[in-house]
């Protein structure tokens, strides 16, 4: 009977610990984009994402209204790439991080900086996929505002 219990609680505590290392995972995923944006690294930026992965931005045009625009990946890590006198610096907070099998999905408000002038802040949404062993954002969606930041 307590060799039963014992086996259980070893079950659950190794169940646990899988699940933690593979938030783990995906979280150095997401913070790799982050780090590749600090550091201008166009390699650690591609290697991030999968080669079909989806940037989306929910805007707020001055005129009204709501707009998603959708960027291209090649187009954002060329830019971010450029050289730039200041520090692209998106801090974030890890909100949520679900995950079942090979797909992941995370929440990280953010604040983002150019260099230690604040810019705007929003949150992200991420879709991970694990290919070949590995978590790959897949989709990227995020808002973007410059009040309500506290």
């Amino acid at each position: 009977m307590y060799k039963r219990i014992a086996a259980l609680i070893l079950t659950i505590a190794t169940l646990k610990a899988q699940a933690q290392t593979e938030a783990d995972a995906v979280k150095a995923t997401v913070n790799q984009l982050f780090e590749g944006m600090r550091k201008s690294d166009t390699a650690l930026l591609k290697a991030a994402f999968t080669p079909q992965a989806i940037l989306q931005t929910i805007a707020k045009p001055k005129a009204g209204g709501t707009q998603v625009r959708t960027d291209e990946v090649a187009a954002f890590i060329k830019s971010v790439g450029q050289p730039h006198a200041e520090v692209y610096d998106e801090r974030i907070s890890f909100g949520q991080v679900l995950i079942d099998g090979d797909m992941a999905s995370v929440w990280t408000p953010y604040k983002f900086y150019v260099g230690e002038k604040f810019s705007h802040c929003g949150v992200n949404s991420f879709q991970l996929v694990k290919l070949e062993g590995k978590w790959k954002i897949q989709y990227l969606i995020d808002t973007r505002r410059r009040e309500g930041c506290e």
